[in-house]
């Protein structure tokens, strides 16, 4: 009986990997399409393929019906809307009311993989026990219904990844910029076209932040805003400092140099301290793993000869 539950959980887990497969292809077929759209507005190419607008045209009818089913599932308290709200602004993800879409793509994965499930034992005819199905089937439904959150989670980890790796970088070349004279408005602009390269994460954080300086937001809200677009600690210090050193009027380039030697400071102590960590997590799969085959290869041989003389 549970040979037929697993070749069940199996195929649905193969239809929900087709379907994202599917999405990626559509995602990319879209971004085709709209590449070959501004080509065309520049007179460099007259036409698209039409089977990539009626994809975008599905990709919108699944879009639309996500957002009417996300309209009566979301979450009516105001802190865990906000609390959904900040993952995607630190996933990087920005569009008109993520929270309805979010829950409306968990009810509808939900579904789907439920469904499939059901259409699959009855298309393949697995006899399976009540326990057995009531077992798989919400199994299915989990999946399809926390999917999202474990690919949004990753996403933001990747992304605050990648934000890390960068921001050392990006803040030698902001004490470079402002020890060379440049104001700080005019070191975040140009720390943003150099990182464009090297890390574009971390530039399109910078041009955002230019973006609202030029529209009017003040410095001390837009470096905020940074702060909790990225949600890490090292950012909202760093932009903590330069609202303080803003305030009171000091050097903005001695602020930025001690912070990083700070910052540098940090990095060699979690080094240290994975380093330090190492031994432990290295001691189970010694043990269990690299000792046991050690003794098998050295005692192997005298334990077979002993076993011969002891069997004459």
């Amino acid at each position: 009986m549970v040979v037929p539950a697993l070749v069940a959980l199996l195929i649905a887990l193969c239809v929900a990997l087709m379907g994202y497969g599917a999405s990626t292809l559509m995602k990319s077929r879209g971004e085709q399409t709209g590449l070959r759209t501004r080509l065309s507005q520049d007179g460099r190419l007259s036409q698209g393929p039409a089977a990539s607008s009626r994809i975008l045209g599905l990709k919108g009818h699944i879009t639309v019906f996500a957002r009417t089913i996300g309209e009566r599932f979301k979450p009516k308290d105001e802190g865990e809307v906000s609390h959904i709200e900040a993952m995607f602004l630190n996933a990087g993800l920005r569009s008109r009311n993520p929270v309805v879409l979010f829950f409306g793509a968990k009810v509808l994965l939900a579904a789907v993989l439920l469904f499939s499930f059901m259409f699959i034992r009855l298309a393949t005819g697995a006899q399976l026990s009540f326990t057995t199905t009531l077992l798989v089937a919400s199994l299915s439904t989990l999946a399809g219904f926390y999917g999202p959150n474990i690919w949004l989670s990753g996403k933001i980890s990747r992304r605050r990844e990648q934000i890390i790796l960068g921001f050392p970088d990006a803040l030698d070349l902001m004490v470079v910029c402002t020890e060379a004279g440049m104001s700080l408005d005019a070191a975040l602009r140009r720390v943003g076209e150099e990182m464009r390269l090297s890390n574009k994460v971390l530039s399109d954080e910078f041009k955002i932040l230019n973006l609202e300086l030029r529209a009017g937001k003040s410095r001390a809200n837009v470096l905020r805003s940074l702060g909790k677009r990225t949600g890490l600690e090292d950012v909202n210090t760093l932009m903590t400092l330069l609202i303080q050193t803003d305030k009171f009027g000091t050097s903005v380039g001695q602020a930025l140099r001690v912070h990083s030697d700070a910052m540098r400071t940090t990095r060699i102590q979690k080094v240290e301290e994975v380093a330090a960590k190492l031994p432990i997590k290295l001691l189970f799969p010694t043990v269990f793993c690299v000792l046991p085959a050690l003794f098998l290869i050295i005692l192997g041989p005298a334990v077979i000869t002993a076993m011969r003389m002891w069997g004459h």
